[in-house]
């Protein structure tokens, strides 16, 4: 029903000024790209600490990867009796091949003065042999009995690369020689060059050793001391490498400057050596992304002041044309609530009509089915029993019995049938009454035990010392557990080891019965397939598939359930569920 519009009148304000407009707007602007640079900046900085992490582990696990080598080899017996002074020449040729094999740069062996005594590249022109690395650091560390590690650039090839050296030890246990690998770390440089990502590692003393982009390689972070220095030139670490200062200055704990361009900026320490990885993210995403949100947002905020005004437009012009407009509508109103009653009425026919033709239909189609079924079933039976009277008339002189017992089991059949559907069509005469659950076992079993003796099946049976209390009807329950055993007699028809279990229990309210067997299960088939009416699985002749329909409405009737289940270790399982009488429950 419509409402007819009424005019609404407000006091007169005086509205804000546009320099107060502009001032809201502009702090509303500025908190909103501000709240948008920390959340994209926190996003970005998330990802640059997975992307460090990642080339953490990969700078890791080269050093690592090879880090055993060295220990190994001092204690290979070539490489002591060449420290001893025997067997050099093999010596060269066995470094040379394992370097080969190995993807490393160069092995070889130094006396107690660092002179060079063998080496895989023993037969290059730039060869370590006979050169001397007393001055290396890792040589020094070795010969004190430690393991010696150090990046520099290769005092013979002018290559830089990752030293590891190991103390040779002579059976008495004397130190006697130091045996070195160079890691060749240039492709791990490449690699992240290739990347297209901004990453360099820096020494103990600030210095680039490692980066994605080699003019950042042997410049300082920070300036050298005169001590870092006298110590670097006196290792001879880089060579002529002037080390001059990187153009690099760092504006807080994640903000940095390299070479003009600003970077979120994110470091980690090596575990070993002591070096830092750094990783530099472009902060130009972080600022586009803020200032593309801010402009969306500022196009939203025009977009609504737009709309509220053409908004406040309308609704001044609809209350204006409202007062004039009020008599129409109201006559409008009056007739469409007439025209609505009138409509409602007509419908309100139309369903009630429809609703009998749906039961009518709903009945003859139950009908039908019910008539072809029992035609069905029927038919079978009463052909079979008119050729047995027709033979019985043709031989006049014969003995009938035997015609007389086929008869009789036709027309038990005939009786079972038709049973079956006055017992689905009709409802329980009698009222409900206290039934204990554990007699409906013991009264299924007198009916069906010589059913499971002739087919050899075993029944296993649970049930409580204590009565299990319903209200209901004995004969029409008892009739719903002979139907649920039967089912499994059937179902245990192509089994071998043929079992059924008979569990009754409750709980605070509910008697719960459960059959269950080890037969062939459902098939696939759901609960409400197994139980609508005249579905069976069985030939023809062989049952109405009722059994089942039978039992859930009677469990119905009690105020229960029927449910169906597959076991886990096979077959099936029926479980019903009724409401245990009050007084059991309150119990």
């Amino acid at each position: 029903m419509e409402t007819i519009p009424q005019l609404k009148f407000t006091r007169n304000y005086s509205p804000p000024t546009l320099f107060g407009i502009l001032l809201a707007l502009v702090i509303l602007l500025s908190a909103s790209y501000t709240a948008a640079y920390w959340y994209f900046k926190g996003i970005e900085t998330s990802r640059a600490q997975v992307r460090m992490s990642l080339y953490q582990n990969t700078l890791s696990a080269e050093l690592e990867r090879f880090s055993h080598v060295p220990f190994i080899l001092a204690r290979d017996t070539f490489v002591i009796a060449g420290a001893e002074g025997r067997s050099r020449e093999p010596l060269n040729i066995r470094l040379s091949e394992f370097a080969e094999q190995a993807s490393l740069d160069a092995i070889y062996l130094m006396d107690m003065q660092g002179d060079t005594i063998a080496a895989s590249n023993w037969n290059e022109e730039l060869t370590f042999l006979g050169q001397n690395y007393g001055f290396r650091p890792y040589f020094q560390q070795a010969t004190d009995g430690e393991r010696g590690e150090f990046f520099a650039i290769g005092a013979t090839t002018s290559q830089p690369g990752y030293f590891i050296a190991e103390p040779v030890h002579a059976a008495s246990g004397d130190i006697i020689g130091v045996v070195a690998i160079k890691l060749d770390l240039n492709n791990l440089a490449n690699a992240w060059a290739s990347g297209g990502e901004s990453v360099f590692v820096s020494n103990s003393d600030g210095i680039v050793v490692l980066a994605s982009d080699p003019g950042w390689r042997y410049q300082a972070i920070e300036p050298l001391t005169s001590t870092q220095r006298e110590a670097i030139i006196a290792a001879r670490q880089f060579g002529a490498q002037p080390l001059s200062n990187l153009n690099w200055s760092a504006a807080g704990a994640d903000i940095a400057t390299l070479d003009g361009n600003t970077y979120l900026h994110v470091e980690t320490p090596l575990v070993r050596p002591d070096w830092r990885l750094h990783y530099l993210a472009d902060l130009n995403l972080v600022t586009g992304r803020a200032t593309v949100f801010t402009a969306a947002l500022v196009t939203a905020i025009l977009l609504i002041l737009a709309i509220s005004i053409y908004q406040r437009s309308q609704r001044m012009r609809v209350a204006l044309q409202a007062s004039q407009a009020d008599r129409r509508t109201l006559r409008r109103v009056n007739t469409d609530m007439e025209r609505e009653i009138e409509d409602r009425r007509k419908a309100e026919k139309r369903l009630t009509k429809a609703q009998e033709d749906l039961a009518r239909a709903g009945r003859l189609a139950a009908l039908g089915q019910l008539s072809a079924s029992v035609t069905h079933e029927l038919g079978q039976p009463i052909a079979a029993m008119r050729n047995y009277l027709t033979a019985a008339e043709f031989d006049q002189t014969g003995d009938q019995s035997d015609v007389l017992k086929r008869l009789g089991r036709i027309a038990t059949r005939m009786e079972s049938i038709t049973r079956q559907l006055k017992f689905f069509a009709s409802r329980g005469e009698h009222g409900l009454v206290e039934v204990d659950l554990r007699q409906l076992v013991d009264g299924a079993e007198v009916l069906l035990g010589p059913d499971f003796k002739t087919q050899k099946v075993t029944v296993y049976t649970d049930v409580p010392n204590s009565p299990v209390l319903v209200s209901g009807n004995r004969l029409r329950l008892e009739q719903v557990v002979v139907n649920l055993l039967r089912n499994s007699l059937d179902a245990l028809t192509e089994t071998d080891d043929r079992k059924i279990w008979i569990t009754i229990s409750k709980t605070d309210s509910v008697a719960r019965v459960c059959v269950e067997d080890n037969g062939q299960g459902l098939m696939g088939q759901t609960t409400e397939e197994l139980l609508e009416p005249f579905h069976t699985t069985r030939a023809s002749g062989q049952g109405m598939g009722l059994g089942l329909a039978i039992s859930a409405a009677i469990v119905k009737e009690h105020e229960g359930t029927l449910s169906a289940s597959n076991r886990d270790e096979g077959g099936a399982c029926f479980v019903i569920e009724i409401p245990l009488r009050e007084d059991e429950a309150e119990e």
